[in-house]
Parts: structure tokens; sequence; C-alpha cells
């Protein structure tokens, strides 16, 4: 079986040779005919995967929190510019607004939202769920088109549906990934001409065996530059949440999901997701670099249990059925726990300010 977008891939390579994985994985998301977040909602039950805001109040709840205790660290700023980069459906918006509105009236009443979104099919969506606030939501394509002044931002699974590159170790060094076709006209990896920069590569990159992958995202350090660059001139705080790994390290994670299932990476561009693991360690590197603040990286577990979720849940929980005190323990247990199927360890949870502020449940780096 094959889809749109496969043949319109197979032609690109047939006319032009094979193209690098950053090029297929842009392809695969945002092709103006078949990208997949041009063509679909991709969240929830009937979608693809349910991300944390899906699973429950809770986690856009703590999300709010946090950026309150970030808003009074700083001094309680007039005028701030709440962000959210990649907001899907609304939903953590909307949760993190109405605990906005609760603990800081003040804040609630001054700030103006930014939701930076490029599919006009989730713009859509994102206006129903945030029917509420509508005098306050602005829409943006790009990060740059944000007005200036003190900024709170949230990125929840951005940065894993950002283009990597990746480089496959040879008997010649480390070449780049690329995709083409194989005897049968079907996609299939394999190694180009472009190397790496070994400085770019890990100190244990010598003793790799062959087929070893190598990712690096020069698309997401452009991001997070521009992010902390923004932080640098207006103040502010950013969270980012994504699963990944906090060391940078090698191994292929390019993944597809269709229907919740994992589907290989080839298979069917344009109908399935297509992600990989974030390297946090790589974003703290490039916000230390830019000067601003790194108040840590956690497991996404220790951040909520630290901001309350327990107690929250508990509260949520009180004089409710059986049922509903159940279904908020298993949100809580799939948002924090760790093992299979659950996020707490899997994802993690950075967060950069400028100027510099002690900010719950990070502890102070010093460096």
């Amino acid at each position: 079986m094959t889809t749109p977008l496969a043949e319109k891939i197979k032609t690109l390579i047939r006319m032009n040779g094979p193209i690098s994985v950053t090029d297929y994985f842009a392809l695969c998301l945002a092709d103006p005919e078949y990208g997949y977040y041009r063509t679909r909602d991709p969240f929830g039950l009937t979608g693809d995967f349910i991300t944390a805001p899906e699973v429950s109040q809770l986690f856009g709840e703590m999300l709010g929190i946090f950026l309150v205790h970030a808003w009074q660290q700083h001094g309680t700023p007039e005028n701030t510019q709440l962000v959210e980069i990649g907001p899907g459906r609304g939903t953590m918006m909307l949760d993190m607004l109405r605990v906005i509105s609760k603990l800081a009236p003040s804040l609630h009443e001054n700030l103006q939202v930014h939701m930076v979104e490029t599919s006009e099919r989730l713009r859509g969506v994102q206006r129903v769920t945030l029917e509420a606030y509508s005098s306050k939501i602005h829409w943006h394509s790009d990060f740059q088109d944000v007005p200036e002044g003190f900024t709170l931002l949230a990125a929840n699974e951005l940065f894993d549906a950002i283009p990597i590159r990746q480089f496959v170790k040879s008997a010649t060094g480390f070449r780049e990934r690329m995709v083409g076709l194989d005897a049968d006209d079907n996609l299939a990896f394999g190694a180009g001409i472009a190397t790496i920069d070994p400085a770019l590569l890990p100190p244990s990159h010598a003793s790799e065996p062959e087929g070893m992958i190598f990712e690096i995202a020069p698309a997401r350090q452009a991001v997070m530059a521009a992010l902390c660059e923004r932080l640098k001139k207006t103040g502010g705080t950013a969270v980012i949440i994504d699963y990944g790994h906090m060391v940078t390290g090698f191994g292929d994670t390019l993944q597809a999901v269709l229907r919740h299932e994992f589907d290989p990476p080839l298979a069917h561009p344009g109908e399935a997701d297509l992600t990989s693991h974030v390297d946090f360690e790589d974003l703290a590197r490039i916000a230390r670099g830019v000067g601003i603040q790194l108040n840590g990286c956690m497991y996404q577990s220790d951040f909520l249990f630290g901001m309350g979720i327990g107690e929250r849940a508990s509260a949520l929980a009180r004089g409710k059925a059986e049922q509903e005190q159940r279904a908020i323990s298993l949100a809580v247990d799939r948002l924090a726990g760790a093992g299979e199927g659950r996020m707490g360890e899997l994802f993690k949870v950075l967060a950069v300010s400028s100027p510099s502020v002690t900010l719950a449940p990070f502890r102070p780096i010093r460096d």
C-alpha cells in the first residue's frame, strides 16, 4: 500500500536523487498538499496520539501554576505576553488560563495570549476551544510575529516535530542518512556523501560500531535560540515539555505513529505522525550559549508532583463518584507514572529564564 505523498516523494527522488532524512521529515509533516499536519486533526482517540493536556486538565493546571509562580518571581510585570507554540487543540491553554484567572486575576486581566500555529485546520479547533477568551487571543504563523513584551512561554511536544538530520557510521566515518528507492521501487534508507564535523559527535564516537546512528537537529537549535533571544531581550520564562533524553548520545529515535500504534517511518508518509526524541542537553547548551538562565531539566513526574498534582488530584476527586475518582487517579498515573504507556520518565521538562530567577520545583544551577 502506498500514499499520495509517498508517490510524490518517489517522483522527487527519481528526478533529483535521494533526499535527506530532514527533507523527508519536513515533507511528511508539512507538505502543502499531503503533509500530516496540513490534512488532519491528529489528536485524541479518533486521531493518532493523545498528548498530556488531553489526558487530564491537571496537566495544563500545573503549567498554569508554574507560569503564575514565574510571573511573581519576575516581579509581577504588567502587559505580559502569554505564548504557546504548537498549541494543539487549545486544551492546555484553556486549562492554563482558567488557573491563571483564579490565582492571579491581575495577570489574567492584563495579559495577551499568542498562539503560534501554522495549521488553519487546528486554528479553527483552537478558536472553538478558547471561545470564552476570544478577546484576548491572537494567532500567528511565526514566533517572530509575536509582539515584544515580558513573555511567559509554554511549548508542549513542539520540538519532537521539528525535523532532524541523521548520520550513520560507515567504514569511512559518519555519513548523512538519506531516503532513496530500493530495487522494488520502495522507499528505503541509505547513506549519502555528506559527513558531519567530528567535533559535533560525543567523545565515544570512535568506538561505536558501523551502522550506529547519530542525530543532530539544527532546526531545533534555531527555534531554541530564537526563543532564548526573545527572553533575553524582553524578559520572561519559557517551559518546554517533550519526550527525549537528558544526555546527548547515539541511537535511531526516528519514529512514526499511526492510530496509536508505532509504524515504520517510511511506510505511510503523510498519513502517520513522524517524530524523534528531543536532545535536552543540546537545548540546554543553546540556552547557555545565548546567555540566559537554565533553571533546570527534570522528569515530567518530578515536575508535576513538585507543582502539586497529587494534592490537586485529591481535591478534584473529593466528593466524586468512585468511577470519576478512579479516572482521575489513572490520569495522574499516566501523566506522572513510570513504565510503558506512562509519561512520567520519558517526558522531560526544561525551564529557562531571563533575568535569573529561582523557580520551584527546579533547584538553582551553580556553574
